[in-house]
C-alpha cells in the first residue's frame, strides 16, 4: 500500500508539472504571437516581416507595378485633403484612423480599408490612391494594436469587427447619406467578412471586397506555427486558444470568417494570389462556396499575399470597382 501510495503522488506531482509547463508554453505562445509589447522585445515583428517578404513572388512585373504605385500614391498624398482622427473602443482604447476626403458634391461614395496581421494604415495608401481616383471618400484605419492604436492582444479580426463598427458610424456622422464598401487586406479581409455577419452592420454598407482572407484564424496559426515558431500546432495551439479566450476574451475559432460569410446576405468579393504562401489560395475557395449571398471569386496566377494588386492592377481594380457599381455604389 506504500509504495502504491508513492506511485501515485509521484505521479499527481508529474501530472502537476506537466500541467504548469503546459499552460506557461501556451501563454508564452499567445504573448508571441498576439501581444505586440513582447512581439517587439524578441524581435518577431521583424522577423514575420523578414519571412512574409521572402515569401512574397518577386518577378520583373510586379516589381515594376510596385514602383509605378508608390510613385502614383507618392504625388496623390502631397495634395490630398485628409485628417487624422481618433475612437475610443467600449474597453478604452484609443483606435487611430486617417480620412481621405474628396471635394464638396462629388458624391457619397466611401471605402474602410483594413489592413493585415501587424500591419498599419500607411500600407494600404495605395489602394486609397486608387479609390480617390474612383471619387471614393476614405477612411484607413490602424486597428487595436496596430500603427498608432492602442491595444494588448491583436484582434485577428475579432475583436476589430467590433473596434470597425465606430469607423462606420464616424462615416455616417459625417455623411449620413453614405454608400460604403469596406475592403480589407489579408487579417482585414477576414475582418470585414466577420463584420459582415453582425446584425449590427450598418446598412449603408453595401459591399465586402475581401483580398487574401483566411478561414479562421485557428486554421492560419495551425497552418502557420511550423513555419513561423517551429512548433507542431498539436498540442499547443488548443491550450494557447484557450489561454487567449481567458485573457483577451475570444479564442482563435471564435475569429472566423466562414461562419460569418454564412449568415450575410451582403455582395461579397474575394480576391487571392495563387502562389500564397501565407494564406492558401484554397481559403478564399473555401469562403466562396459558403458564402450566402452574391458573390464573385477572383484567383490570379503568379501573386503571393496581398500581390493580386501588383501583378495585375488592371484587372485588381477594374475587379473591384465594376463589382461595386454593380451593387449599388455609385
Amino acid at each position: 500500500m506504500g509504495k502504491g501510495r508513492r506511485w501515485k503522488k509521484i505521479l499527481l506531482i508529474v501530472t502537476v508539472i506537466f500541467l504548469v509547463l503546459y499552460i506557461i508554453a501556451c501563454n508564452i505562445l499567445v504573448n508571441v504571437a498576439l501581444v505586440p509589447e513582447t512581439m517587439e522585445k524578441l524581435q518577431a515583428f521583424e522577423d514575420l516581416t523578414e519571412e512574409g517578404l521572402e515569401a512574397l513572388v518577386q518577378t520583373d512585373d510586379i516589381l515594376e507595378n510596385q514602383a509605378e504605385s508608390r510613385d502614383e500614391t507618392k504625388e496623390w498624398l502631397e495634395a490630398a485633403d485628409s485628417e487624422l482622427l481618433t475612437v475610443t473602443t467600449k474597453d478604452g482604447y484609443e483606435l487611430v484612423g486617417r480620412i481621405f476626403y474628396q471635394e464638396e458634391g462629388t458624391g457619397h461614395k466611401w471605402v474602410l480599408l483594413l489592413h493585415g496581421y501587424t500591419g498599419w494604415k500607411e500600407e494600404l495608401y495605395p489602394i486609397a490612391c486608387q479609390y480617390a481616383g474612383e471619387g471614393y471618400q476614405i477612411l484607413v484605419p490602424d486597428m487595436r494594436c496596430n500603427g498608432e492604436s492602442e491595444g494588448d492582444f491583436i484582434g485577428m479580426g475579432w475583436t476589430d469587427r467590433l473596434d470597425n463598427l465606430l469607423w462606420l458610424d464616424l462615416i455616417l456622422e459625417k455623411d449620413p447619406e453614405a454608400e460604403i464598401a469596406i475592403h480589407g487586406q489579408s487579417m482585414g479581409a477576414s475582418c470585414a467578412l466577420m463584420m459582415a455577419g453582425e446584425e449590427a452592420l450598418p446598412k449603408a454598407v453595401r459591399a465586402i471586397v475581401a483580398d487574401s482572407a483566411y478561414t479562421d484564424a485557428y486554421e492560419m496559426f495551425a497552418k502557420q506555427m511550423w513555419e513561423w515558431f517551429h512548433l507542431p500546432a498539436f498540442p499547443l495551439l488548443p491550450g494557447a486558444s484557450m489561454m487567449l479566450k481567458l485573457r483577451a476574451g475570444y479564442s482563435l475559432k471564435e475569429a472566423s470568417a466562414l461562419e460569418a460569410v454564412k449568415r450575410t446576405s451582403l455582395p461579397v468579393l474575394l480576391i487571392h494570389g495563387k502562389e500564397d504562401a501565407f494564406v492558401p489560395s484554397e481559403m478564399s475557395e473555401t469562403l466562396y462556396e459558403a458564402a450566402a449571398g452574391e458573390k464573385e471569386l477572383l484567383l490570379v496566377e503568379g501573386a503571393g499575399h496581398v500581390q493580386v494588386q501588383d501583378k495585375e492592377p488592371d484587372l485588381y481594380y477594374g475587379t473591384v470597382f465594376s463589382f461595386l457599381e454593380l451593387h449599388g455604389i455609385r
